[in-house]
């Protein structure tokens, strides 16, 4: 994402207060990407249909049903999502350029089959009795929000920042007035807004990256399919780190005192579904400060480190660059740290406001505020994990991530035996410890960072 980052740059290098607000507004809309719009385009439309759509469950179902789309879509792409960002950024690095869309449309197909195959089999095992249209609508946005995955790899690093924030904007809105127009035709309805908005975000972001890498050569390819192209640790990366971030949901869907069945096999957790999903919404601000700081910032000085080093510069240099890279980091952090502080203080002053204004009970507060804090820690560990990459230290990432799955569990499993008063405390504590051992590793890894680029080739 560092491309958008830089684009960015060049607005807060006018030295405004117009241009810095307009900079980080467009960082927080690229950075949340679809997943934030999602959990806001779902509020929106059970808000708006909760008057309307008779009888009122079949809001709660939709809510249920979207939520399971967006958990599932992310955990089957995250096999593919790093291992293909890495196949792109080397392609891109030997200057390549040609063999990206090939394999892009390569990918999608691979990942539009499967989706199909496996969503095809959930849906008669995990939703039996339901309509044809409701599950054929399952169907397709799973496979729509697939792709939607795939295809923000590559539209992640595109500089063309107003028209993919349009595209967003556009698409989340189309997905809103779409559902509330045929809300009257009760969960169907709202199901297929969200599926016709869907839909038109993939064909729209698919339309840019076309435009990006113009089409030369082949169609289709499968060159990231080969074994000395593929990275088994990312493929597992991918996979664990999303598991890590929803374990936590699915427990609490599935432990019958702290859920009900809602449709079919779904179940959700009324009791914490909400604060987990009003906690995701604080986290724009830090994934702002995340895009500008350390994907520009950091990625400025790790590129004139490395290239020295390639280059054959002076060792004062590649030290002085070494420097200017932690602390980067650390600017990057504590900045990351203070909007993030910023936004569980403004929840604990403006948490009754707004659950009064959504009609919740204020019993969910103590969750709430607990959730705000976890979410905030994610974007820190997000940060951490996103440098290790850099350096190339999969190996590192791959047992952060474990690490973050197996506390998650563990700690979550913890607070649902021990009762009310613990829960949201197992995931939060879950990313602090990993966080923490992200941070030790790096502060390490850094220090050794010469030797390590020198002689371990």
């Amino acid at each position: 994402m560092a491309g958008i980052g830089f684009e960015l740059r060049h607005m807060l290098r006018k030295n405004t207060l117009l241009n810095l607000v307009q900079a980080y507004a467009y960082a927080s809309v690229i950075g949340s990407g679809p997943w934030v719009f999602s959990i806001v385009g779902i509020l929106l439309i059970g808000i708006f249909s909760a008057s309307v759509v008779v009888p009122s469950f079949l809001v709660t179902q939709f809510q249920t049903s979207v939520t399971y789309l967006v958990a599932s879509s992310l955990i089957l792409t995250g096999l593919v999502q790093l291992a293909f960002t890495r196949f792109i950024s080397d392609r891109l690095f030997e200057k390549q350029q040609d063999l990206v869309l090939p394999n892009l449309h390569g990918l999608l197909l691979v990942v539009l089959v499967v989706a199909g195959a496996l969503g095809s089999l959930a849906l008669f095992v995990v939703l039996p009795g339901q309509g044809l249209l409701y599950r054929l609508l399952m169907l397709a946005g799973f496979t729509l929000m697939c792709g939607v995955w795939v295809l923000t790899i590559l539209l992640s690093g595109m500089k063309r920042y107003k028209v993919i924030v349009a595209l967003f904007g556009l698409s989340y809105l189309l997905i809103v007035v779409s559902a509330l127009l045929l809300r009257p035709y009760g969960l169907e309805g709202l199901l297929g807004g969200f599926v016709l908005g869907n839909y038109v975000l993939l064909a729209g972001m698919w339309l840019l990256v076309v435009r990006e890498f113009n089409p030369t050569g082949r169609l289709v390819a499968f060159d990231f399919a080969r074994r000395s192209m593929l990275y088994p640790s990312l493929i597992a990366i991918g996979l664990l780190y999303n598991l890590g971030i929803w374990a936590d949901k699915f427990m609490f869907w599935y432990f019958p005192p702290t859920s009900q069945a809602i449709i079919g096999g779904l179940r959700a957790s009324l009791i914490y579904d909400m604060p987990v999903f009003l906690s995701y919404l604080s986290i724009i601000p830090g994934m702002a400060v995340f895009l500008v700081r350390i994907e520009t910032d950091f990625v400025e000085f790790y590129d004139k480190f490395y290239d020295a080093v390639r280059s054959g510069g002076s060792l004062e240099y590649i030290e002085s660059m070494r420097d200017e890279m932690v602390y980067s980091i650390q600017q990057g952090l504590g900045e990351i740290a203070k909007i993030q502080t910023l936004a569980v203080l403004i929840t604990f002053v403006a948490g009754p406001a707004i659950l009064d204004g959504l009609g919740i009970s204020r019993l969910y507060l103590p969750l709430l505020h607990v959730q705000v804090i976890g979410a905030g820690l994610q974007v820190g560990l997000m940060a951490i994990l996103n440098v290790f990459f850099y350096l190339d230290q999969r190996r590192t990432v791959l047992l952060l991530c474990i690490e973050f799955v197996v506390l998650n569990v563990v700690l979550t499993g913890l607070t649902l035996a021990f009762g009310a008063a613990l829960y949201g405390y197992g995931f939060a504590l879950a990313t602090l410890i990993t966080l923490s051992t992200g941070l030790a590793l790096l502060t390490r890894s850094l220090n050794q960072l010469e030797y390590r680029t020198f002689m371990l080739q």
